[in-house]
């Protein structure tokens, strides 16, 4: 008859801290080792335990840590006679675990290499566990370690408690601290000749039990001081992982800053590994602070809060966020070209600013991607207002945005979704049309069924129209969908009714569509390359987002946000720029937009060699680029008159003329605003009445 096993006996799966090494490090001094009374006990224990009930009782000369392990054995069903562990020798069992445990394998290489030269001829053997006491590494005395093949103590052999018992892997798994087992101690009777020593290996990060380092042999390896080498071996290991974990982490910093997309200084950002657990966090919002406050290191780091999909796509990352997570954007972190970690942005309230004035209406959604969109003049306060009313129209179901590369598109096709959710999971999907092979086009964007075409999934596969209903579709680069492929995307809009390739069935699909592409659409239709009625489908609303070399001081408020932004993933202070380097930002004609800019002020952060940022410091496109003059001559900035001032002063003194001194109308030609206006007419002492 089994016992239950008393409340205080349960195993605790991952201790909040580490206790003292003295509690399983009790050495044979303190408790007189008998070999034969040893034995007594445990013949005494299994003739007994058919006949005990409630909580065992310890034999004064055996450990109370040994015969709780014991009883844990006996009511587990463990066979006592038992003279192995369970062993796996399938290829693809091993190959895997060894994948699963890359990490603490990495993490343990240099300590078992150091210490397996000096366990030759000692007859001690030292062994790693994974956190279900499975074997995944082994090394020491030749002859031991093939001895140990007898009883299975080799890769893939499986040593915790449920499986042979008590065992110096196992009941350092189960109580979270060094320990030995000698000899008799065993609970089977097949490994009574052995004795081990073995210490849990914690993550660095959340304080769970990853493994367990163990150093076994025949009985007569034994020393007290054993449990104290591997306990400082597990130490040695765990400093690994935490170089391992730190340097993934600034990896995965540097990966966001690349490519994650912007947010102002008081939205949240949260960056997870590929386990799915915060190790960065920084500025998280109330609502989700609550739910990332257990974290052992600092608020929510640590906290598991995600499984991250293998594909690694922003669908499928969206899908698998929890509920209370999905107000927040996510992008994939890949490194070496593999998907290692996301980020997780959570866009703040912005503050009242001129886009929010212009948008005070809108609902909190909308005022969070609004928020997203950085600048202040008029051509891009334009182009939001309407993105916003297309947002909230529920007639407008499709939207062109028109732009060059660079200048930020996605943003408002997003913010096109933020206006419309109707619910928080209403799908946000994104395709680049530019990134898709013609042959394949089809199928990703209506679908097929199994067995459609050579190739195709034997289970089907939705297109994004499927994956996008209730929700957004964004279409990047459209002019370079095939035109075979057109009167079908046409149809589909017209119909809102997708087939997927190879069956007859079509699938309702409620959608809005957002379109953008770099191309000049007209130009296309008029050289064979694009339908006129799809143009006119997708573009009876449309929004040309203007290039960053015609939104004037934008380009200093891009260069404060995306410097604050940068510094604060990274934990650095932000970078100062003298007024001689905002200059030349400002005059820079930005062929690459945003995310040029974006870009530079991220290699700035890399690679400059303080915290100042001159002149010196910014390429030389930018620190002395060439300036056209009025009549076509080519004028350099070491040139005399040809200086990046004097080209602004003229340029100036051109719009001037130009609008007759009014200065409402040379502010919008210029593209700044009123105030800057006066600053640099004062600057350069030009006064109306030049004219």
């Amino acid at each position: 008859m089994k016992r239950e096993i008393a409340p205080n006996q349960m195993k605790i799966d991952a201790l909040p801290a580490r206790r003292s090494l003295a509690t399983g490090q009790m050495a044979l001094s303190n408790i007189d080792y008998d070999e034969r009374a040893t034995m007594r006990a445990w013949e005494s224990f299994l003739a007994d335990e058919p006949k005990c009930a409630g909580d065992p009782v310890h034999p004064s000369h055996v450990r109370s840590l040994i015969h709780d392990s014991w009883y844990r054995s006996a009511t587990g069903g463990i066979n006592a006679q038992g003279i192995e562990a369970p062993l796996s020798s399938d290829r693809d069992e091993i190959e895997y675990l060894t994948r699963a445990n890359a990490e603490l394998l990495s993490a343990a290489r240099r300590s078992f290499a150091s210490l397996g030269q000096l366990l030759d001829g000692t007859g001690a053997m030292l062994v790693l566990a994974d956190s279900d006491g499975v074997l995944i590494d082994a090394i020491g005395d030749k002859k031991t370690l093939h001895d140990g093949m007898d009883i299975h103590l080799a890769i893939g052999g499986k040593w915790n408690e449920d499986a042979v018992g008590t065992n110096g892997i196992g009941t350092a798994l189960w109580t979270g601290e060094p320990t030995f087992v000698h000899a008799a101690e065993h609970f089977c009777a097949g490994i009574k000749s052995w004795t081990c020593a073995g210490a849990p290996i914690r993550d660095p990060l959340d304080g769970k039990i990853i493994g367990v380092v163990d150093l076994s042999g025949y009985s007569p390896i034994f020393r007290p001081h054993n449990t104290a080498l591997v306990a400082a071996t597990a130490r040695q290991i765990e400093k690994a992982l935490a170089e391992q974990q730190h340097e993934q982490r600034t990896r995965l910093l540097e990966a966001f800053i690349s490519s994650a997309p912007g947010y102002r200084r008081k939205d949240g950002l949260v960056i997870v590994d590929h386990r799915g657990r915060a190790i960065f966090c920084n500025n998280v919002p109330d609502g989700e602070a609550t739910e990332m406050m257990d974290g052992p290191m600092e608020p929510g780091r640590g906290r598991w809060l995600m499984n991250l999909p293998s594909s690694g796509s922003e669908a499928d990352l969206a899908r698998a966020l929890p509920a209370h997570l999905r107000s927040c954007h996510i992008t994939p972190l890949k490194l070496d070209g593999d998907l290692r970690g996301a980020a997780l942005v959570f866009p703040s309230v912005p503050a009242v600013s001129s886009a929010a004035v212009v948008h005070r209406e809108v609902n909190k959604h909308l005022q969070d991607a609004v928020a997203m969109i950085v600048g202040e003049s008029e051509a891009l306060h334009a182009a939001i207002d309407v993105a916003c009313r297309v947002a909230r129209s529920s007639s407008v179901t499709s939207l062109l945005v028109e732009g060059e590369t660079g200048v930020g598109k996605e943003l408002f096709a997003r913010l096109v979704h933020a206006g419309s959710r109707r619910t928080a999971n209403d799908p946000f999907i994104a395709m680049n049309c530019g990134a898709i092979t013609r042959d394949l086009f089809g199928s990703e964007l209506f679908g097929h069924v199994a067995g459609a075409f050579t190739g195709a999934s034997r289970e089907g596969k939705p297109g994004v129209f499927e994956l996008a209903h209730g929700g957004v579709l964004s279409l990047d680069e459209i002019g370079e969908l095939p035109l075979e492929i057109q009167p079908f995307l046409l149809r589909v809009l017209e119909e809102r009714v997708v087939n997927r390739i190879g069956d007859s069935r079509g699938r309702p699909v409620d959608v809005r569509l957002v379109a953008s592409t770099n191309r000049d659409l007209k130009h296309e239709i008029d050289a064979g390359r694009f339908r006129r009625d799809l143009y006119y489908r997708i573009g009876a609303v449309s929004i040309t987002v203007p290039p960053l070399r015609e939104r004037g001081e934008d380009a200093l408020l891009l260069v404060e946000h995306f410097n604050r932004q940068i510094a604060t993933a990274a934990g650095e202070d932000p970078l100062e720029f003298s007024r001689e380097a905002l200059d030349a930002l400002l005059a820079y004609q930005w062929p690459g937009n945003v995310r040029e800019l974006k870009n530079l002020i991220g290699r700035l952060h890399v690679l400059a060699r303080g915290r100042d940022i001159g002149l010196h410091d910014l390429p030389g496109e930018i620190a002395a680029p060439s300036a056209t003059s009025d009549d076509g001559k080519t004028l350099s900035a070491e040139s005399p008159g040809g200086t990046l001032v004097e080209a602004e002063r003229q340029a100036m003194k051109n719009a001037l003329a130009a609008e007759g001194g009014n200065l409402s109308r040379v502010a919008r030609r210029l593209g700044i605003s009123r105030p800057t206006l006066y600053r640099k007419l004062d600057q350069y002492g030009i006064r109306r009445g030049f004219l």
